[in-house]
Order: C-alpha cells, then structure tokens, then sequence
C-alpha cells in the first residue's frame, strides 16, 4: 500500500498506479465505471488475459468480502485471539490484487491506510485495526471502524465488476507489485505492529505470478528465452519464501535474521529485472 497522486478524473494511467504521493478526499471515485490504464494505449491485443485477470480479480475480491466479514465479526464480538489469527490471511486477497484496488480513490486509503498516511482522524481500516489488536492488545472502540472497512470491502467488490481494464495494467502491474515487495514488505514497514509482512510479500508474489501466468503464452511468442527466465526465477522467490511457512501461514517478520532479509530481497530484484523486460516485450 502506497500513498498516491491525486486521481483528476476516473481515468488512471498505469504508470501512475504505483507512484509516491498523498492521498486525497476528492479522489475522483464517483463513476460507476473507472478504467484502468491508459487509454489509446499502444499494447498488443490482450483482449483474452484481460477478461481472464478480470475474473482473478472478482474472485479474489469475493474472497476478500468474506475473510473481511469473518474477521469484523471477531472483532465486533470481543475475540482477540481470533481476530488477530484472521487479521493477515483477510488481507491477502486485497494484497494480490493491489493494481487495481489502488485505483479507487479513496477506497484504498480507507481500507489500508498505514498510520502517518493520512490524518489520524481519518485514519480506519486493517492497519488502524492492526494497532489496537497488537499494542493496545484490544478490540475495544473498534467496532464502528470494523464496520466501515466490512462496507468498503463490499464496495471494492462492486466497482471491480465494471472497471475497464487496459491491457497496459497487465504489462506494469506484475513488476509494480514486486516494487511494493521490496519498498515496504521486504523491509518490515507494512505490518509494522502484527509482523506479519510476509504474508503480505507473498500474496503481492501470487497477484505478480498470476499476471505473469496469463502473459506468459504470447510472450513465449515474442522471446521464449524471456518467459523462461521469468519462470524459473519465479520459482526461485516461491521456493525461498515457502521455507518462511509455519502452522499454515508464515513465520513473524521479527524472526528473520538480516541475512534471510537479503537473500528475500536479493531474489525479487532478481526477478524483477526481466519480469519489466516483458512489459517492453508485449508493449508495443
């Protein structure tokens, strides 16, 4: 999650999606219908992997509504042991597929705002939560903000239905998340109370690794070489970051040792590098 420019119409240009801004109350978000990407774009035809990340993103965003009702239900009902097992895995889904949930305006903040992005009378949603589950070690005075980020949740849902999206999302969108990897997850500044971040690291992999799953068949095309690269490199990330599973999920951010931190960080940028070469690829 990352502060941003403020959005002037409803239209958002990819290679904005991801940069360093504030975020801003008159956020265009009031169309029904937003695009994403940018139109007249020069992109090959991916008319096909479009609607295909279309339907990843509504089902993750189906998943997300849920786990999200599970936890404000913990949360409203007093449990603070529940509430802090749901808290990370809820936030998953919103993880992979932060190309397009970043879009919405004020959504996103609302929703995943870390402390010192926003006013702190505006401050709500998972990180606001997140505090009072692990410093405060409560649930109480959380309720109405539960309630507001279960509505969010739902409207996210609603407004993925009918955005349009560029094939220019699918060329960026995949090396912008292992960008978010390594500018806040990789580095312990997400989930700055819980620890949790890796689980966050993984689910930006998993959103990067499904757009790279639905390229991957025209970029063979292009430069098979390429795709290979990606692939096994891909691979790489995965296998390193499995050996951080634990119980189901994975080990607390504050039990890697620096040397474990690099060898993360060191396999994105690995990664990194021909996964941007594949959006030139297919880009023009």
């Amino acid at each position: 999650m990352q502060t941003r420019n403020v959005i002037t119409a409803a239209v958002l240009c990819s290679s904005l999606l991801f940069s360093g801004c504030s975020f801003n109350s008159n956020d265009a978000q009031s169309t029904a219908k937003s695009e994403i990407g940018k139109p007249g774009s020069e992109s090959v035809e991916l008319k096909k992997e479009v609607e295909q990340y279309r339907k990843y993103v509504i089902e993750q965003s189906d998943a997300f509504v849920k786990a999200t009702t599970e936890f404000v239900t913990a949360v409203k009902a007093g449990d603070l042991k529940k509430s802090q097992e749901l808290y990370a895995p809820a936030r998953m889904f919103y993880e992979r597929i932060e190309p397009i949930a970043e879009s919405f305006g004020d959504l996103d903040p609302n929703i995943d705002a870390r402390e010192g992005d926003v006013d702190e009378k505006d401050w709500k949603g998972y990180h606001r939560i997140e505090k009072s589950l692990w410093v405060d070690k409560t649930t109480k005075g959380m309720e109405t903000i539960a309630d507001t980020l279960l509505s969010d949740s739902k409207l996210l849902r609603a407004k993925v239905e009918t955005v349009e999206i560029d094939p220019s999302i699918l060329l960026t969108g995949a090396v912008e998340l292992l960008n978010e990897v390594s500018s806040t997850k990789v580095t312990g500044e997400e989930e700055r109370y819980s620890r949790t971040d890796l689980y966050d690291f993984a689910a930006n992999v998993e959103g990067a690794a499904k757009i790279f799953e639905l390229l991957k068949p025209e970029l063979q095309k292009k430069d098979a070489d390429l795709a290979k690269t990606i692939e096994s490199r891909f691979t790489a990330l995965t296998t390193e970051l499995s050996s951080y599973k634990k119980n189901g999920g994975y080990v607390l951010y504050d039990e890697l040792k620096p040397e474990q931190t690099k060898k993360l960080s060191q396999a994105v940028d690995s990664l990194a590098e021909p996964l941007s070469n594949m959006g030139k690829k297919l880009g023009a």
